[in-house]
């Protein structure tokens, strides 16, 4: 038999989509508060919230006539026909946010509106609510909320420690501040101050708030020209190769104020720092998408975590350019502060005579060192790395990141300049494959041929080599490991852009291989000639510079 549900029941069945813990309601009150207005914005709690939650602001409040209504379900003043949600501009909407917390706590609303002289109190549980008195109030919103699931105990037995649905409600308005520097937000438990963010002039100065000291210094701004062919705005700040996490928590994203998840747009993230990025290691930082909001729609989720955008392609393509460009902009800047060295040579001699006029310029007794000489190869280091200096610090290069980063390079060219980037073998060079290793294989034959490796079949699991890469022809390639590679190889970059990378890898000198000091300057000139010479496409660095005040702390001065 059908029956049709109590109202209390239907309350809290509807509540148990949007309030799954403390954090929930401090979420819907928080952005009511800023959607009144609000300068100043203060949670405190009792017990992480389970015993009580506060929320006062100083925002524009609610008129007495409207405190009722605002705790009943589906009331609300952002909305007024169904057309107004095609472009939804505020945080909250649906008018559900006050009528959950009132299913499953004791609510207590205090208001007053900026025109009062006097303020107004309601107070609502589960279906019941009290009449509309007058109150002393200064102007904006007090909600509180106590005995969070007291009438819901088997919700109440799936929340954690306080101290753990502390640290939820902490991180999570510590990052959602993040978008709001003008608004001061203060956090308070058991009668003690936890933080104060006081209102600054940008995102900027709450960074280290939120990412730490540290990993702050770490954070560049995004690029902002590279956004301009998108309708809307983006900025933000993200983090240099080589600073990261395990995972992608501290990958924060604001869409028109509103704080996400998004798939699309993390996919974008890892795209765009394709070649920069170590495998398996996420960048951090936060991205500022401004969009019109007619080209965003938030009413796909009970609790706002995530966005339909019109033009999600579009825009993802943006955040990944203006990440990709952001990125090589600044390995430039890095890779000149670096090193100093003169134009790229045409041949092996040209290098040779550029070499001996660097000496030339140094006198032996140059007590300088050559500092204003350009860079100087000095040795080759455990048949691994370049040793170089500058005249003012020691500069180390990786030979194989840094010939793997100019072959990439190289290949990805010829590639899109849809030229012939490969040399054919005399001799082609024959190998046997497993039968998972053939499916691998097949799979990436036309980006390899692509990028001037071209590899035919031979047989029963049988191909062989009849031509690679320009310049690499009397390399042996190495098949086996390039496939290993391939499959090790982070899954969320281009297919193009992985095979290219693992190519260029296995083509290019290795670790332990003897380079005379013509092939590592030569090496050296067309690394800074690349868009990224700090690193080789698979995020590894390929140059680290040694400044003499690290030189003086080796030797404990």
């Amino acid at each position: 038999m059908i029956h049709v549900l109590d109202p209390q029941t239907v309350g809290q069945i509807a509540a148990g989509e949007i309030i799954e813990r403390p954090i929930s309601v401090v979420k819907e009150l928080v952005e009511n508060s800023v959607d009144a207005g609000a300068t100043r914005v203060t949670v405190t709690l009792e017990e992480g919230g389970i015993a009580a939650i506060e929320v006062a602001d100083d925002g524009g409040g609610i008129e007495p006539a409207d405190l009722a209504l605002a705790v009943r379900r589906h009331a609300t003043s952002k909305l007024i026909r169904a057309t107004d949600l095609e472009s939804i501009s505020t945080l909250g909407f649906r008018g559900e946010g006050l009528a959950s917390i009132a299913a499953v706590s004791r609510l207590e609303i205090l208001s007053r509106g900026i025109e009062s002289d006097v303020g107004a109190r309601v107070t609502a549980h589960a279906e019941d609510v009290s009449p509309i008195e007058k109150a002393a109030a200064p102007v904006g919103t007090i909600v509180r909320a106590r005995e969070l699931f007291g009438n819901v105990p088997v919700r109440r037995e799936y929340l954690k420690s306080p101290a753990s649905e502390l640290s939820r409600i902490s991180s999570w308005l510590s990052t959602f501040a993040l978008g709001y520097p003008r608004v001061t937000f203060a956090l308070r438990h058991d009668g003690k101050e936890v933080w104060v963010m006081p209102s600054v002039d940008n995102e900027k100065a709450r960074l280290a708030m939120v990412f730490g000291k540290a990993a702050a210094q770490a954070l560049i701004p995004i690029d902002g020209e590279a956004a301009r062919s998108m309708h809307g705005s983006l900025s933000g700040f993200i983090s240099t190769p080589g600073n990261d996490r395990a995972d992608r928590r501290m990958q924060i994203l604001f869409v028109n104020g509103r704080l996400l998840r998004s798939t699309l747009l993390a996919g974008a993230w890892s795209m765009g720092y394709a070649t920069f990025a170590m495998t398996g290691r996420q960048p951090y930082g936060v991205l500022f998408l401004q969009l019109p909001s007619d080209h965003v729609d938030p009413n796909i989720h009970p609790t706002k975590s995530d966005v339909r955008l019109r033009f999600g392609h579009q825009v993802a393509d943006t955040v990944r350019r203006a990440i990709s460009v952001t990125l090589r902009n600044h390995a430039a800047q890095r890779f000149g502060d670096a090193v100093t060295v003169s134009a790229a040579p045409e041949s092996i001699d040209a290098s040779l005579a550029h070499l001996q006029t660097l000496f030339e310029r140094v006198p032996a007794d140059d007590p300088s060192g050559g500092a204003q000489s350009g860079l100087r190869v000095l040795a080759q280091i455990d048949r691994t790395y370049i040793l170089a200096t500058d005249g003012s610090a020691i500069v180390l290069v990786d030979q194989h990141a840094a010939h793997e980063r100019i072959a990439y390079e190289r290949i990805v060219a010829a590639a899109n300049a849809a030229t012939a980037p490969a040399e054919r073998l005399l001799v082609p060079f024959t190998f046997e494959l497993s039968g998972d290793r053939v499916a691998a294989l097949e799979r990436v034959l036309e980006p390899l041929r692509e990028g001037g490796l071209e590899i035919e079949n031979f047989g029963d699991r049988s191909y062989r080599i009849i031509a690679t890469p320009a310049g690499y022809g009397a390399r042996a390639f190495d098949v086996a490991g390039f496939l290993d590679d391939l499959n090790a190889d982070a899954k969320e970059r281009d297919v193009r852009e992985r095979v290219w990378a693992s190519l260029a890898c296995h083509s290019v000198t290795r670790a332990g291989e003897r380079l005379d000091l013509s092939e590592m300057t030569t090496l050296l000139d067309r690394l800074q000639v690349c868009e990224n010479p700090m690193h080789c496409p698979h995020g590894r660095p390929a140059i680290v510079r040694i400044e003499p005040g690290g030189i003086a702390r080796l030797f404990k001065r």
